[in-house]
């Protein structure tokens, strides 16, 4: 039976980062079981700081839940900016040149958050992205400046505001009897394992009473 996990990000998000290790141990732990993606839900201005000052204060609360034994870089930070489509488009672009991975995005992640890269900047994030994947930096920047790639992202991000929910990282668990599970804020992956699991056994349970009594009468 299906299950798909969906975990809906903004690559500039500290959260996100700290939460990458929980996404890759789901990947790792439920592979072949489980179908894993991704989607972009941008941060606007009510969930960005307002000045350096507060984003390191931010770093140093993140930091310290996470036991983090370093402090992530706010060099990156510009205050014009009311949203970050640059690294998220990138991101979102590698996709339509055959990298529907995670590389590109943690490659922009790290080089933002742990180097202080101006990721914001559209050409910088497209060196970065074509760097971690091997693609052509010409062609991965005119894919993520197109209107189809912002029209993706914003759809996604409309998807995720339908959740009701406010923060990233958020991860949504589907299974095909309706089941659903939504983890909003969450950075570890204890709580998602125990939810998988208990929906991997329903799905079993149903499995198997298929096979016993097939199709339900019409």
């Amino acid at each position: 039976m299906r299950i798909t996990v969906t975990y809906y990000l903004d690559v500039i998000s500290s959260w996100c980062f700290w939460a990458e290790p929980a996404w890759a141990e789901l990947k790792k732990r439920y592979e072949g079981k489980l179908e894993f993606h991704w989607k972009i839900a941008l941060l606007d201005k009510t969930g960005l700081p307002t000045s350096v000052e507060q984003e390191k204060w931010f770093y140093r609360r993140s930091g310290t839940i996470m036991r983090s034994p370093f402090m992530l870089s706010s060099a990156w930070y510009d205050p014009n900016q009311s949203e970050y489509l640059a690294p998220n488009c990138v991101a979102e672009a590698a996709k339509d040149l055959g990298v529907a991975d995670d590389r590109v995005r943690l490659a922009l992640a790290r080089a933002g958050l742990r180097e202080g890269k101006k990721f914001g900047e559209w050409e910088v994030a497209a060196e970065i992205g074509a760097g971690a994947a091997d693609l052509d930096r010409k062609e991965l920047l005119e894919r993520a400046h197109s209107p189809a790639i912002e029209t993706r992202v914003r759809a996604d991000t409309a998807d995720f505001h339908l959740l009701r929910v406010t923060q990233r990282p958020t991860f949504v668990i589907d299974t095909k009897i309706g089941d659903r599970a939504v983890f909003s804020g969450f950075a570890k992956a204890a709580p998602l394992v125990t939810a998988i699991d208990s929906m991997l056994d329903d799905a079993d349970a149903y499995t198997t009473f298929g096979a016993h009594f097939g199709a339900p009468p019409a």
